[in-house]
């Protein structure tokens, strides 16, 4: 567990909770690294953190230029996820006497603002619609690394993210419980089914799934229009260098 918060007091038996602020690349790395060596092995990943606006736009003043914007919303949801795939990915496909096979699983949390854009928070919103790009193009690569990855997008929820006295403006039956993200996690982590090394190699890959109230709903990836054969030109041109990328990266090990 990881948090640029201190650890709750009460902590949950068999956990090691690691100070982070998961916008920093070094500290994410000294996470990772921790977290492996604890029982030389990693299976599961679970991306939570988000911040929500920082800066506005529109509502300025026009007395003086503008200064450089807070983009910390980015650097926390954007960056610091992407740090926490990167780490993810190697050191779940790392391999111990206690894992024979390489893989395991990651589920990051958007937001329905993910899904519906918010106006009011364009700088969550854009990072938040980010990641479930992220993950759609990163499921196809993961899956021959015998590793999934999914986006949990949860509407409104009880967190310490609004602003204080907002949830106050909610009545309970517009609030979706605690207890819907969690069947959202489960059902895309397979956690039920993790006993023994092979439940790795089941599950669903590139899932965006909204947690609302009680329901969970699948977003399926918009189809791609027949009339233009400009992304398919686009993906085999970077694939190829990627490819090069790649065979370059191992000529120098």
């Amino acid at each position: 567990m990881a948090d640029v918060n201190p650890p709750p007091k009460e902590q949950l038996p068999n956990t090691l909770f690691i100070k982070t602020d998961i916008a920093s690349w070094d500290q994410q790395s000294s996470l990772f690294f921790q977290a492996h060596a604890w029982h030389n092995r990693l299976d599961f990943v679970a991306l939570n953190a988000g911040i929500d606006d920082r800066d506005d736009i529109f509502n300025t003043t026009l007395n003086n230029p503008p200064k450089k914007p807070n983009l910390s919303p980015f650097d926390v949801n954007l960056s610091g996820t992407y740090y926490g795939i990167k780490l993810a990915a190697y050191y779940l496909s790392l391999t111990s006497p206690s894992k024979p096979n390489p893989g395991g699983k990651i589920v990051i949390t958007a937001s329905a603002a993910a899904l519906y854009p918010v106006d009011v928070v364009p700088q969550y919103t854009a990072s938040k619609h980010a990641l479930v790009g992220l993950v759609r193009c990163l499921a196809p690569q993961s899956q021959p690394r015998n590793i999934t990855i999914n986006a949990v997008c949860p509407a409104m929820v009880k967190t310490n993210l609004p602003p204080p006295g907002i949830m106050d403006n909610f009545s309970q039956d517009e609030i979706t419980p605690m207890s819907t993200i969690l069947k959202c996690f489960s059902e895309l982590a397979d956690l039920e089914k993790s006993v023994g090394a092979e439940w790795v190699e089941r599950g669903r890959n590139g899932e965006v799934v909204e947690g609302n109230l009680e329901k969970l709903i699948y977003h399926p990836a918009p189809e791609k229009p027949p009339i233009s054969k400009g992304m398919e030109v686009w993906a085999a041109t970077y694939r190829e260098r990627n490819i090069r990328w790649a065979k370059e990266s191992q000529s120098k090990i």
